[in-house]
């Protein structure tokens, strides 16, 4: 990282040469790369630096660095994951010593999101001070309920250190991918967040580190299912070849891995549901084997009933046969005598 100074003295305006010509590397940021005070960023670059363009400033010990545009896939990464994230601080409130005053639990912790930033001190033996600032934006924050710095309802700045920050890896050109993978790698360690996870859609540099005892990150190893897990967040787990896959909230509801913060209860419902289902159908086959079972018990009554009708007809007729023979021998011995 380079000193207050150095930057101080750089030109105001960052250009690359094309062609032998200077050219504007980001015409989209006109004040990327300016050097600011701290003062002077929080009163005008922090929130809505133009009129009628839209860029984001973090403020990098007294130089602007606006936030680069995300692709489709980034984007599309990101926001599966933060919705991930949203359904596990929802599911996972705390209760008892830490509830509110009116007795209701609150959330385990808030996300930061929507260009919110947060104020980063790190010590900097390049420094006169001995210490570099800064202010980040990350992609997704989190500042669970017991940071010794609240989050207040009315702040549109946290102005303590986010346990865990998630960054979208931004890769159109290699300063870019070098600030999301080192640069701000090394001030989130230094700031003490435990947590830092980067975003890749390609996979390159898709990374998760947890704060080790001597201050650096340490990459977070997965289970033998490929599952990273969370310390920050107890109960926030993901496996990694869901970040490529991006399964839908219904198939996560149902998954053992996903089942305890997304949807809770979904798993149980729908198990409810096909027992239910299942009972229903049981029910029905056997009302339809009962009665068929009575349909054959009234065909062979009726069946019975035919063939005694038969056998009583035949009877008949032969009692009749036999009342006609014994007349014809009456009539015959009436003639002979």
């Amino acid at each position: 990282m380079e000193s207050t100074a150095r930057l101080r003295d750089a030109p105001q305006t960052r250009t690359e040469q094309t062609d032998g010509q200077p050219a504007t590397v980001n015409p989209l940021a006109p004040h990327d790369g300016h050097y600011v005070t701290k003062e002077e960023y929080w009163a005008k670059w922090y929130e809505h630096p133009y009129p009628d363009i839209d860029v984001s400033y973090e403020w990098n010990n007294g130089i602007l660095e606006a936030k680069p545009l995300p692709t489709p896939p980034q984007l599309e990464l990101y926001n599966w994951f933060l919705d991930l994230m949203r359904r596990y601080v929802e599911s996972q409130r705390v209760h008892e010593t830490h509830s509110r005053d009116d007795g209701s639990s609150q959330p385990i912790a808030r996300l930061i999101n929507l260009e919110t930033g947060f104020s980063l001190t790190m010590p900097d033996p390049a420094e006169l001070s001995g210490i570099r600032e800064a202010v980040r934006k990350p992609d997704i924050g989190v500042v669970r309920f017991d940071n010794r710095v609240p989050w207040k309802d009315d702040d549109r700045a946290f102005m303590g250190v986010c346990d865990m920050c998630v960054e979208s890896v931004s890769d159109s050109t290699p300063a870019e991918t070098r600030r999301d993978t080192e640069e701000k790698k090394l001030d989130y360690a230094l700031a003490g967040v435990q947590e830092y996870f980067i975003l890749d859609p390609n996979g390159r540099h898709m990374r998760f580190y947890r704060l080790g005892a001597d201050g650096r990150y340490e990459e977070i190893q997965p289970d033998a299912e490929g599952v990273i897990r969370s310390e920050v967040l107890p109960g926030f787990q993901f496996r990694q070849r869901d970040l490529f896959r991006r399964p839908s909230i219904e198939e996560l509801a149902l998954d053992e891995a996903y089942s305890g913060y997304v949807i809770p209860g979904y798993q149980a419902a729908v198990a409810a549901r096909q027992q239910a289902e299942e009972q229903a159908a049981a029910e029905m086959a056997a009302r339809q084997q009962a009665e068929e079972q009575a349909a054959a018990e009234m065909a062979a009554r009726q069946q019975a009933e035919e063939q005694a009708a038969t056998e009583m007809a035949a009877r008949r007729a032969a009692e009749e046969r036999a009342q006609a023979l014994e007349a014809e021998l009456a009539r015959l011995r009436q003639q002979l005598s």
